[in-house]
């Protein structure tokens, strides 16, 4: 094989151009990349060279090239004289890992060799990064199909790149989610989470239970203009997925090895199914498929065997359909409500001497976890599988006490201290940091910019080498409560999910948000070919969009907005319950004057704890707005409010919110 493969290594020797003059032209950015003098140009007459194995490969490569340079270029397994893309198979890179390759362009032609075709085919996706941009048409262009000579060497930092995508709240359809898995492959993500099912919907036909679609699959009406909002749509939303059309999307996804990973909501989220089948919640009445969005009463009841074969016989059919070794369950914002005031749950806790409804949880959270692994795989779960009170749910603060995770549990850290994540580090779990404050694509550009996006680092401080090592990586999360229209979708996913591809594949030493920014301008000169609408200004600037996820404590108006600077007290409505950093904005809603603001403090019974001192604007404009405090301490019974300095900006006709939410 050494033999076959002198001819292509003749340009190798030529000089290296210097790395000043020419920006990176790969996405997410190599390990190593050397530019050299000269080209290889694309004709009709190159030839794919791939062997058997690598038929998959050579196709995607063939097919990728065809559209735009109107050449279907012949695919064979032995090498001639003539110019040639080779796809070769090499045990000896596995020192690269099971997604590393090696990329060498040369006069005559390139090589792309791994040590599995997984790194053959990221391969792949790189040289096609070295053509025109106007490769990825669809339609036939003029122009001249040439590579630069490079040699690449490349690993990801990550085994776990995820995208995830919520269809329960706003269905999209194969069609979308074929066009986001394309993405995905481009940019070497190889984790589609698939979020199936949800209060709001459930969009996966299990045959067993037919209802779950005729019924859980339609709501009635959907709430529009944001969290607590009155405002409707008016119209009915419904739709889900038949087997064969995910048996479909999965061997698309396969095809460009990518593992879709369903998440099957449970035991909370689930009102879906329970208006399906009233039986499996836990109060036993019929419900109605949500409208509105938010943290629903309704779950499924743990203390029922119904229960476990009902979610037993569904997992029966989604791991037919999916062969992903891990299965996501959800697990997250579960109230406990229901449970407490149940009696067949009075009676699991003493039977099973559970103390806390955290316990509940995780006895739910177990049981579910040993009826998978006897299915031949593992499941995930959000953080709150864990027992921790991340939402104040917990009264006294009664996290877990009487049980503890199954060790082979997953855990998807996405809210909560780094400590809590450390500790489940420590106690073993696998871990991927998907931590909401960088990753959740639904948070507007002024709360997570790409610049933000682009920042974050799924390790956390102060583990060890082998500590760190659980962390697999990270997901980038588009839940799906406001992006009713495909437009708004690729507005909050584009141009981040360039920016999380990078954090994934690219080594921490090798990161350059400067050299990010230029390699993106031929990105995004992609996406205009390909029509995906991205946020064209991706500078940070704020909206009242960006606050959706903070709670509205307090106002002002003009009967309290002064003419000249003043210190006004606000409530904050019980939402300190732990010691922690709280953000504070000034929202304005309307009035012929904005509001400045000069400084926030947090009150604990009147004395100050935290301050945070910068100028503010909200206005027509939002400038400054968000006021980070930190409570060192949480005192119990104390009473917290905020203490801002502010006036009216030229008058004082204005009106606004000041909202609160929990930071990192």
């Amino acid at each position: 094989m050494m033999q076959r493969l002198v001819l292509l290594m003749t340009c190798l020797s030529l000089p290296v151009v210097s790395a000043e003059t020419k920006p990176n032209l790969i996405l997410p950015k190599p390990s190593s990349t050397e530019l050299k003098q000269g080209t290889f140009t694309l004709t009709a007459d190159t030839l794919i060279v791939a062997p058997a194995a690598l038929e998959n490969e050579a196709k995607a490569l063939r097919d990728a090239l065809a559209p735009a340079t109107g050449m279907k270029l012949s695919i064979q397994q032995n090498r001639t004289d003539k110019p040639q893309v080779m796809l070769a198979l090499d045990p000896s890179l596995k020192s690269l890992g099971p997604e590393g390759y090696s990329l060498q362009v040369v006069s005559k032609g390139a090589l792309i060799k791994s040590s599995t075709p997984a790194g053959v085919y990221y391969g792949v996706q790189s040289l096609l990064q070295l053509l025109p941009d106007e490769i990825v048409s669809r339609n036939k262009v003029e122009a001249d199909w040439s590579l630069p000579c490079v040699q690449v060497q490349d690993q990801p930092r990550f085994a776990w790149r995820a995208f995830m995508l919520d269809e329960a709240r706003h269905f999209k359809g194969e069609k979308e989610v074929k066009k986001l898995l394309d993405q995905m492959a481009a940019l070497k993500m190889n984790v589609f989470h698939w979020h199936l099912t949800d209060d709001q919907g459930w969009r996966i036909e299990i045959k067993k239970y037919p209802k779950l679609t005729t019924i859980g699959s339609k709501r009635t009406d959907t709430q529009t203009g944001g969290w607590g909002s009155s405002k409707r749509s008016g119209e009915p939303h419904e739709g889900f997925y038949t087997q064969e059309q995910i048996k479909d999307i999965v061997a698309y996804a396969k095809a460009r090895h990518i593992t879709v990973v369903p998440e099957i909501g449970m035991p909370g989220h689930a009102c879906a199914a329970i208006a399906s089948y009233p039986e499996l919640g836990t109060n036993k009445k019929p419900i109605e498929v949500m409208t509105v969005f938010g943290k629903a009463l309704d779950v499924y009841d743990p203390s029922s065997e119904f229960v476990y074969t009902f979610l037993s016989d569904v997992l029966d059919e989604v791991i037919e359909l999916f062969p992903s070794r891990i299965v996501h369950i959800g697990g997250d914002e579960v109230k406990f409500e229901q449970w407490q005031s149940s009696k067949a749950i009075k009676e699991l806790m003493k039977r099973e001497k559970l103390k806390t409804m955290a316990d509940v949880q995780l006895y739910f959270t177990n049981r579910m976890a040993d009826i998978v692994q006897k299915k031949g795989r593992n499941i995930m779960g959000w953080n709150e599988i864990l027992g921790d009170d991340l939402h104040g749910f917990l009264k006294g603060g009664q996290t877990a006490k009487a049980a503890k995770l199954d060790k082979d549990t997953v855990v998807h850290f996405w809210k909560g201290s780094p400590k809590l994540a450390k500790r489940a580090v420590v106690d073993g779990h696998t871990i991927v940091n998907s931590l909401h404050s960088y990753t959740y694509l639904d948070y507007g550009y002024g709360s997570i910019s790409l610049g933000k996006a682009y920042g974050f680092n799924p390790i956390l401080n102060g583990l060890s080498p082998e500590e760190e090592k659980r962390i697999i990586g990270l997901g980038c999360q588009m839940w799906g409560e406001w992006i009713p229209t495909v437009e708004r979708m690729e507005f909050q996913i584009y141009p981040r999910l360039a920016a999380y591809a990078e954090v994934g594949w690219t080594q921490l030493e090798n990161k350059d948000f400067d050299a990010f920014k230029q390699t993106m301008d031929g990105q995004l000169k992609r996406w205009d070919i390909q029509g995906i609408g991205y946020a064209k200004d991706q500078v940070a600037k704020l909206s009242a969009q960006d606050f959706f996820n903070h709670v509205k404590v307090d106002g002002w108006n003009p009967a309290k907005t002064p003419a000249d600077w003043k210190e006004l007290e606000f409530s904050t409505e019980g939402k300190i319950t732990a010691a922690g950093q709280y953000e504070v904005v000034f929202l304005y809603q309307k009035g012929t004057h904005a509001l400045d603001i000069s400084e926030v403090s947090l009150l604990e019974d009147g004395k100050p704890v935290a301050k945070d001192k910068h100028e503010a604007f909200s206005g027509g404009q939002l400038k400054g707005i968000v006021y980070k405090l930190k409570l060192p301490e949480f005192k119990q019974g104390a009473k917290y409010t905020v203490r801002a300095r502010i006036k009216g900006n030229g008058g004082t006709d204005s009106h606004g919110e000041v909202k609160i939410r929990a930071g990192e």
